[in-house]
Parts: structure tokens; sequence; C-alpha cells
């Protein structure tokens, strides 16, 4: 029978390490540790550029670019799990609110599109539209936008391809994106008037 091996090492014991909270389970650090894989799988997703922009450190910058070099079954399973050990060792929090800022930019942006596609669709197909977006920006090329809605409409009519209505939606964006501009240049000058 083999004693038992006892500690003789002695450990300093603060106030302040028994007033801490209980454990961490075992659950909710797997459930960190699939997190922090999971933001990492998510950032080799990620273009360069837009790596550089979260300024990550050199070790994980690289595991990261080289996610994508990776091609096997197995080495991918591991090159994960490389990258999750890796996020444990940084301060996601700033990573996390970037990725978050990018994403609500890229659904504004969506929404905007689909804004200018339905009154697109709307000037081709109602002749009260015209009026409507008219009133609403009142900078718009009147006899342009005309054109290209009686072009559109001819287009269609022969089945051809929507050059015209292509048209119409690069006018549209140029027409609000300069609306959106006067709007903010205005709202500045209110914010400092002149003495």
């Amino acid at each position: 029978m083999k004693p038992k091996k006892t500690n003789t090492s002695i450990e300093l014991i603060n106030d302040a390490d028994l007033e801490t909270d209980e454990p961490i389970s075992k659950t909710k650090l797997k459930a960190e540790a699939d997190a922090q894989q999971t933001l990492g799988v998510r950032l080799s997703e990620l273009p360069k550029d837009k790596l550089e922009k979260l300024a990550l450190p050199e070790t994980l910058m690289i595991a990261v670019l080289d996610t994508k070099k990776i091609t096997a079954n197995g080495a991918t399973r591991r090159h994960r799990q490389y990258l999750g050990r890796l996020m444990r060792d940084i301060d996601i929090a700033p990573i996390i609110e970037q990725l978050s800022r990018w994403d609500g930019k890229h659904s504004a942006e969506n929404a905007y599109f689909h804004g200018l596609e339905r009154w697109r669709d709307r000037l081709i197909a109602d002749q009260n539209a015209f009026s409507e977006f008219i009133a609403l920006h009142p900078k718009t090329d009147n006899q342009r936008l005309r054109t290209l809605i009686r072009n559109a409409q001819k287009e269609q009519l022969a089945n051809k391809p929507p050059k015209s209505s292509r048209e119409i939606f690069k006018l549209l964006r140029e027409v609000t994106e300069a609306s959106q501009k006067d709007m903010n240049l205005s709202d500045n000058d209110e914010n400092f008037p002149d003495d």
C-alpha cells in the first residue's frame, strides 16, 4: 500500500478569497469556451481589412488568417479549438461591440436599399408615386426621372433587361443621399447659430 501524498506547501488565504462567489459550474465554463470558439470562427469569416480594424493580438491574427488555409475536417476542428483557446487570453468585449456595430450598419443598409427598391417599383407602377417622391425630395431632376420611368415601363412590356430600372435605383440613391447630407448640414447649422 502506497502512502498518501501530502501537500507540504503552505498557501496563504486572503479574506477576499473567502468571500468569493460560488465556483463557476463546468456547464457555464463549457458554454463560455464554446462562445469564444464561435467568436473565433466568426472572426475567420471576416475580410482582412475588417480584421485589421479590430487590432487583434498578432498570434490571434495569424491563427484567424490561417483558418482559411485549413481544409481537413479534423484539422479544422482542432484549429477552432485553438482559436477558442487564444480568445480566452484577450478581452473580447470590444470585438463583440465592433461586430454588433457592423451588423447593425449592415442591417440598416439593407433596409435602406429595400426602401429604395420599393420606391422604384412604385414609381414604375403608380403615377401618383412620382408626385409623392418629388414632394419628399424637391431637388430631384424631374425630367430625367420621368424619362427613366417611361423607359422602364417600356422595357417591362417588351421583356427587355431592366436597364432603366437600375438607373432609377441609382438616381433614387443619389437623391436620397443628397437629401440626407442637406439635412445633416442644416442640423449642424441649428446646433451652432451665428452670433
